[in-house]
């Protein structure tokens, strides 16, 4: 008996240490990406570790190829020009474009590998079935990165300046050009991280497991949420409303209309306080000059 329970914990002990593995990557590139491909040989891969356990893996998987292409090839020239990377989950590849300025979520050519690595993890951890785009996406933002300024910032100006819109709809952003696909990947990052303080941060990983044994997505949210995806859609939206409601009404035209009134009446009322001190104080002079006539009438 004692060799058995020492043999079960052994085996909970390597498990544990499997899910706290990062994913292997194997890179290639052509010569002249000689540099990039050194940058990224050198990347730290433990940190990759915690988005492994982030979407509910036991274990990192088989490697995963990452192929750097250069802006002569023929994979450079089938997608839009400010892509910066892409993965394809069921291939467990990815594909980078070193030469290309990263634009958000990213900042770095090592941002953009973690993201696409995300992807990869998200489709294995869903069995290769589909999830949504923007719980692909929202979910490959807040675990490869913690929620900053930047991201906040962001957000707010989306909430600000933008409409109101239905998770479909955010979908559909991410066919558009670069400021829409920049607006999807925002708002979809939001969704995720609202959907993980409500529900807590194991909700997308159970969300995916549940996809995985067959489950479609809408029905993996009912079970793991307790509500539908439309309702975890209007709950987003009623916890913006510091955003939606308030600061709208406070910089509409009206507002500020209604401010520039104000401080013109304010600005008004000290001109006549100011007005009426410098004649009060002239009127005292006055007096006082007539006083002193009255004393002397022969003047200076």
């Amino acid at each position: 008996m004692r060799v058995l329970a020492a043999v079960v914990l052994l085996c909970m002990f390597a498990t544990s240490v499997l899910a706290q593995s990062p994913p292997a990557l194997v890179i290639n590139a052509a010569p002249e990406l000689a540099a990039s491909r050194a940058r990224l040989d050198s990347y730290d891969l433990r940190p990759l570790s915690e988005i492994v356990r982030l979407v509910g893996l036991d274990a990192p998987g088989p490697p995963i190829q990452v192929v750097l292409a250069g802006e002569d090839s023929t994979v450079a020239r089938e997608v839009s020009p400010w892509t910066a990377g892409f993965a394809i989950g069921q291939q467990s590849l990815i594909v980078l474009f070193p030469a290309r300025s990263p634009a958000y979520p990213h900042d770095t050519l090592e941002d953009v590998l973690r993201h696409e690595v995300a992807h990869v993890l998200i489709s294995r951890a869903a069995g290769g079935r589909p999830v949504p785009r923007w719980f692909h996406e929202g979910l490959a933002v807040a675990v490869e990165r913690p929620w900053g300024f930047k991201d906040r910032s962001r957000l707010a100006a989306e909430l600000l300046f933008g409409p109101r819109l239905t998770l479909r709809e955010i979908d559909g952003l991410f066919s558009g050009n670069q400021s829409t696909q920049s607006r999807a990947y925002s708002l979809s990052a939001a969704v995720v991280r609202d959907l993980m303080n409500a529900h807590g941060t194991t909700a997308p990983a159970a969300i995916l497991r549940r996809v995985a044994d067959g489950g479609t997505f809408d029905e993996a949210v009912a079970r793991v949420a307790v509500r539908t995806v439309r309702l975890v859609e209007t709950e987003f939206w009623n916890r913006q409303r510091t955003w939606t409601l308030w600061i709208p009404l406070l910089t509409s035209g009206s507002m500020l209309w209604m401010g520039v009134m104000g401080l013109a009446a304010f600005a008004a009322r000290r001109r006549r306080q100011r007005s009426a001190e410098i004649r009060q104080r002239w009127a005292s002079e006055e007096a006082l000059e007539a006083e002193r006539q009255r004393e002397d009438p022969r003047g200076p």
